[in-house]
């Protein structure tokens, strides 16, 4: 896989936090990269010129990291946001998802007029690991009629199988920068 020129630099702001939340996981805390201004400015940046041009309506963002790169996404595309909540955060009558997680299940929700038939989203999130929200966002999209154009993250860890998840479902992924095998 090839990255653009700010991959490295975006890599190098990302922490590691071993063994979180339980021993043997290293957290990829991208914290430390947006509070660096240069490092959020070349993510939104990164996206914004990826996009710009494309047939995109919404930007689907998952709560809560998706919302810190999905909003100004947004915004310099001039396109609507929807946010992606946990189950019971949206005051609106909403749609949710079930998806199975490795010790049980989780749900997250949209309001059900947030997107409308043969609408184009962009799924934003800070991160892809094994895929099951953004997989679970893609669904709620497809019950409203609408289309994904593709999946976007900043990190991508191969070794969890996220983005071949997301592949094999027909949506295209994008990402900044990965973790693989560490």
């Amino acid at each position: 896989m090839e990255f653009g020129p700010n991959a490295l630099f975006l890599k190098e702001l990302i922490r590691t936090i071993p063994d979180y939340p339980k021993a043997g996981i290293l957290f990829r805390d991208v914290t430390t990269l947006l509070k660096d201004p240069r490092g959020m400015r070349v993510v939104v940046n990164e996206m914004v010129n990826r996009y710009t041009g494309q047939p995109i309506d919404k930007v689907l963002a998952i709560e809560a990291r998706g919302f810190i790169i999905g909003a100004p996404l947004a915004h310099q595309l001039g396109v609507g946001f929807v946010p992606v909540r946990k189950k019971g955060k949206l005051p609106g009558k909403t749609l949710g998802y079930d998806y199975a997680l490795e010790y049980g299940t989780d749900r997250v929700e949209i309001h059900a007029d947030a997107l409308a038939e043969g609408e184009r989203v962009l799924i934003v999130d800070d991160l892809i690991a094994t895929g099951g929200t953004a997989q679970a966002a893609a669904e709620l999209a497809k019950r409203c009629g609408a289309v994904v154009h593709e999946c976007a993250f900043i990190i991508d860890l191969p070794d969890l199988g996220g983005r071949k998840r997301l592949e094999e479902a027909g949506h295209p992924v994008f990402t900044l920068v990965e973790f693989e095998g560490e």
